[in-house]
């Protein structure tokens, strides 16, 4: 460092935690410093908002290494050899270095990678049936060729999504581990753990399953002879990827760091494994579909540099038809743009150093190994799951999301927050609502329930031909009025109905009147406290002295709730409003009006 840049940033001095907390405390002026700034995750682990040399950060061992040969993964389904065959090969000509085959039935091996480079391009395999004949023919094709790429028989994600194991499962790997001994790049085991993030667990439930489910099939394989070294280097993980963009980042660091420990235990000093991550159905959306390319690029994101080997992207709109020609290429595009042009898969490890990344990693992977002994010391996955402690634990998690998402502490675009009144969503396309089986996994989106109202007002619009109409009528105090009306355009635009642009008007009184008399469904008060205070009532008992059908709602938190419901308001929007609760209220109230 030259003498110029040495006394630039000797007018910067590093700033001490205790001097950091000094100037937030006075900032905060007397609130909590816990509730304001600390974020408190649902894997249990509370995140500071400052990290600086002295937090004393543990740094976690066998984290992974960034992939320099990053697989980027498409699925193809295979209705016959020779059309999944085309399609493979239509992949790889838009870049993918991965496929996927979903293969049922008895498929020809040859015919299926006909043209396919396998030295360069990783080839993998979901199997439904026929998998040790199907991988017999397919070490035949391979021979002599770098096989890079896995099977995955389904061994348990059969299990947690449909409650019987098949005992045969066991022996099939068995005999895969033996045909594939040739290809150490070519992983004969795959252990999936998306079930577990798509069916509303937490990172840390996400880790302690699939390390319990390793363990479980460990044993099993053992007790038929496989040693444990030639489990352990023929493992695939498949893991999904959630939104929380740093903390999926540590997920996949402390999923290596513990595999290693758990290896260790086996015997196993070091494990040549792959980990192959799914962008989540979780978290995407039916409405404003196209936000789902945003997420899955954060996802994609999130898990390169947590250290994965492969990433699959579903195409954005997977969750509601037959992707297009256009999805697939913008999913496999992302992953490629990050690799290649963004260097994400061309930089040693990132994030290694970062104080919030190994912090997040660090607590993760206390939070995920603690949880992993407990299901261990209770009798180990299988019975688990057979008592249902992790269906009820994963149940629990997901009610909460599910809580904070209707109450919109929980954004999701397009969704509970920044709804595109634009867009005409099918009702059709949109769930009726879930539908949990206590003793199972079933993977689901977030936003079932919201889509479910949803439903509820297409449904209402193709019954009657008509759209309801919301109308924000603002008064009095220009900020306030105007910051309401948009909270109230935002949190009422949710349900699908025609939410108008707020309309001011001079007063209370001739808002009103004026509102009472328009074509609206639904009536937000829009105003300042100061002006409810003294206007709300006498707003309220005017316009329902000419129209009692209509829905009226105030944007805010009134003092007396109770005098301006019995005077006929019907509710209340605001930052604490359940969006879930009050949006369904209204359709009832409109739905009567209309049918009417």
């Amino acid at each position: 460092m030259n003498d110029k840049n040495k006394s630039l940033f000797s007018e910067f001095p590093p700033v001490s935690t205790e001097q950091w907390m000094e100037r937030v405390t006075a900032d905060l002026k007397g609130a909590d410093f816990d509730k304001k700034l600390v974020w408190k995750n649902l894997s249990g682990i509370n995140i500071q908002p400052c990290y600086n040399a002295d937090s004393k950060i543990e740094q976690l061992k066998n984290t992974g290494e960034n992939s320099q040969s990053l697989f980027n993964y498409r699925s193809v389904a295979v209705a016959n050899a020779e059309s999944g065959n085309k399609l493979a090969l239509k992949a790889v000509e838009e870049g993918m270095n991965g496929i996927i085959f979903q293969v049922k039935g008895n498929v020809s091996a040859a015919s299926l990678l006909n043209g396919i480079d396998l030295n360069e391009i990783a080839v993998s395999f979901e199997l439904a049936d026929n998998a040790v004949d199907f991988t017999a023919e397919l070490v035949k094709v391979a021979k002599g060729k770098d096989l890079k790429g896995y099977i995955d028989t389904g061994i348990i994600s059969d299990y947690v999504t449909t409650g019987s194991f098949d005992e045969g499962h066991i022996e099939v790997v068995s005999e895969l581990i033996k045909l594939t001994a040739d290809f150490p790049s070519f992983k004969a085991i795959t252990i999936s753990g998306t079930e577990y993030l798509d069916s509303g667990a937490n990172q840390v439930q996400e880790i302690a399953y699939t390390l319990n489910s390793l363990v479980f099939l460990t044993d099993k394989l053992t007790e038929k002879g496989v040693d444990t070294n030639d489990i352990f280097n023929n493992l695939n993980f498949k893991l999904a990827i959630g939104l929380e963009y740093f903390v999926e980042i540590g997920k996949f660091r402390a999923f290596n760091s513990l595999l290693a420990e758990i290896a260790a235990k086996y015997g196993v000093a070091e494990v040549n494994k792959t980990v192959t991550a799914k962008t989540s159905i979780w978290s995407k959306s039916i409405t404003d579909a196209n936000t789902n390319m945003l997420r899955a690029t954060t996802e994609a994101m999130s898990a390169i540099l947590g250290n994965v080997d492969g990433v699959l992207i579903d195409p954005y709109d997977k969750e509601f038809k037959e992707p297009s020609e256009f999805s697939n290429r913008i999913a496999g595009n992302i992953t490629t743009i990050l690799r290649e042009e963004s260097y994400f898969g061309k930089v040693t490890n990132p994030v290694d150093g970062s104080y919030y990344v190994e912090e997040v990693t660090t607590k993760i992977a206390e939070k995920a190994l603690e949880l992993f002994k407990a299901i261990e010391t209770a009798g180990g996955f299988y019975a688990a799951f057979e008592n249902e402690t992790i269906q009820q634990q994963i149940a629990d998690i997901r009610l909460q999301k599910l809580k904070l998402i209707s109450q919109r502490r929980l954004p999701m675009v397009g969704v509970n927050k920044y709804p595109n009144l634009m867009e005409s969503v099918a009702s059709d396309l949109l769930s009726r609502g879930a539908e949990d089986n206590p003793k199972l996994l079933t993977p689901r989106r977030a936003s079932l329930e919201i889509e479910a109202m949803r439903r509820k007002t297409e449904e209402l619009v193709a019954q009657t031909k008509v759209r309801p109409i919301v109308q924000l009528a603002s008064y009095g105090n220009l900020t306030m009025r105007k910051a309401r009306a948009a909270f109230a355009y935002d949190f009422i635009g949710v349900s699908g109905f025609d939410v108008h642009q707020e309309e001011s008007f001079e007063s209370a009184a001739v808002a009103a009147t004026e509102s009472a008399k328009s074509n609206s469904h639904v009536v937000v008060i829009c105003s300042s406290d100061q002006d409810y205070d003294e206007t709300a009532l006498d707003f309220i008992k005017a316009f329902r002295a000419i129209t009692t059908s209509k829905v009226l709602l105030l944007a805010g938190a009134p003092k007396n709730m109770d005098e301006l419901t019995e005077a006929g308001l019907d509710g209340i929007v605001n930052m604490r409003t359940d969006v879930l609760v009050t949006l369904s209220s209204i359709q009832e109230k409109v739905q009567k009006t209309l049918k009417s």
